[in-house]
């Protein structure tokens, strides 16, 4: 099932897509957040509300976000072939940061090139979407509180993110957290570890990759997580991304992103998000996470 948020007049909406079409759930009176709804009705729940609701075709409508997130967590260095570009060593542990929920945006949306610097690079990865409330979770029962999978781009800006030990402010400016375009739910996926993963910056190809080459899989992460804090339904867990981004690739300034270039993300089974690079317009602020 693929299960996403839309806009509507009356605010986000539910919708359950089904080829071209969306199903709009937004009278089910269920969440307009798919994590949400899954964990309240489940899918079965939700197949049988979408029954005999009305379709719009998918084009027609403008995707947001489809997960809320109260947490959104990256995993650094987690591709054997990005710590080799970067010429590191392999953590022995799972390396996590934050970025801050204001940077979330959905497919299509515009994503700024900061006032304050151009070092602005992508990074392709699998999200994984918690879909319940829980704590000390063991690796192999993880997959148990996934609600689902999407697309993400972990915009990076280098040089704030350099100058913090943290790397939280270079992670997230305001629309460096695109996720997208929906969320799939895990029988749809299949194993989370068997996914090709690509990127292309206008149609060049940067990335391309198998998510088999994580050092800590999807199933780990979540677990490690769960050790220090609760996960909650909708928080969104930035898995790491493989070799190829802008500052691996020589020379930098040629290859990170630009005004103007569409970086494409592109799943296995999951989907595509797009997102294209403009200036940051004058007095931007974010809108609310829930609205985004």
């Amino acid at each position: 099932m693929k299960l996403c948020r839309f806009a509507k007049p009356g605010g986000p909406a539910l919708g359950a897509v089904e080829g071209e079409e969306v199903v709009d759930l937004s009278t089910s009176g269920l969440p307009s957040e798919p994590a949400a709804a899954l964990a309240e009705v489940g899918r079965g729940g939700i197949e049988e509300r979408a029954d005999g609701e009305p379709r719009l075709p998918l084009a027609d409508i403008r995707l947001l976000a489809p997960a809320v997130p109260r947490k959104y967590l990256g995993i650094a260095l987690n591709y054997a072939d990005h710590i080799a570009e970067m010429g590191m060593e392999a953590p022995e542990v799972p390396v996590f940061f934050n970025k801050q929920v204001t940077c979330v945006v959905g497919h299509g949306a515009e994503i700024h090139m900061p006032k304050v610097s151009t070092l602005l690079d992508y990074e392709a990865e699998l999200a994984v979407v918690i879909g319940k409330r829980c704590r000390h979770v063991p690796v192999d029962r993880a997959h148990e509180v996934i609600a689902g999978y999407t697309c993400a781009n972990d915009l990076s800006v280098r040089d704030w993110q350099g100058r913090a030990q943290t790397m939280t402010i270079g992670k997230s400016f305001d629309t460096h957290g695109p996720i997208g375009p929906w969320l799939v739910t895990p029988e749809e996926v299949g194993d989370p570890q068997d996914l090709r993963i690509r990127c292309f910056v206008d149609e060049e190809l940067r990335q391309d990759a198998s998510t088999a080459g994580m050092v800590f899989d999807c199933f780990q992460q979540v677990s490690h997580l769960s050790e220090a804090f609760t996960l909650e339904p909708g928080d969104v867990i930035a898995t790491g991304t493989p070799s190829g981004v802008g500052i691996g690739r020589k020379p930098i300034r040629e290859n990170v992103l630009h005004v103007g270039e569409t970086v494409r993300v592109e799943i296995e089974r999951v989907g595509e998000l797009v997102n294209t690079v403009v200036e940051e317009p004058d007095g931007y602020l974010a809108d609310p996470p829930a609205a985004s």
